[in-house]
């Protein structure tokens, strides 16, 4: 089985020390700390505190939501050199998440699972959104994927 994604980050960056990549090194120690907290909040609540896999790619998927909207944010309040630095980090978080999906790919994938389930109307919505979360966590892009559901639903 390959490294996990925390041995992956925890490699890098130690690398990213040793290189003196600044952007890399803050970005890759943010993703650990995002980790350790969602653990640690496990904790507190009974749960098994390890996370899995896809509970470590739903955290990354949730940085990327965070940085692409503080971008947008930068980008409209003329602060392109923030929005800059955002981008980057995005491009560090995401490689640690699977190839995403095209929306081509997003909107093949809906109408296979609405046509599997039998769905007819917005009612069905939360039970397509359930399977796609299934089986492409890491890997789609959620919003747009809700958009194409919609369409095709309403």
């Amino acid at each position: 089985m390959s490294d996990s994604i925390r041995d992956r980050v925890s490699a890098l960056m130690k690398d990213a020390m040793r290189e003196q990549q600044k952007t890399r090194l803050s970005t890759l120690r943010l993703i650990s700390a995002a980790f350790k907290d969602r653990e640690i909040q496990n904790r507190g609540t009974g749960k098994d505190d390890s996370l899995t896999e896809a509970g470590m790619q739903e955290i990354l998927s949730k940085m990327i939501k965070q940085r692409r909207e503080s971008a947008e944010t930068y980008e409209k309040g003329g602060r392109p050199e923030l929005a800059a630095a955002e981008t980057a980090e995005i491009e560090i978080i995401e490689e640690f998440l699977p190839r995403q999906l095209s929306v081509a790919e997003i909107e093949a994938a809906v109408s296979g699972v609405v046509k599997e389930l039998d769905a007819s109307g917005l009612k069905d919505m939360g039970r397509v959104m359930s399977v796609l979360k299934e089986r492409h966590a890491g890997q789609m892009d959620f919003s747009k994927a809700g958009a194409v559901v919609k369409n095709l639903l309403g």
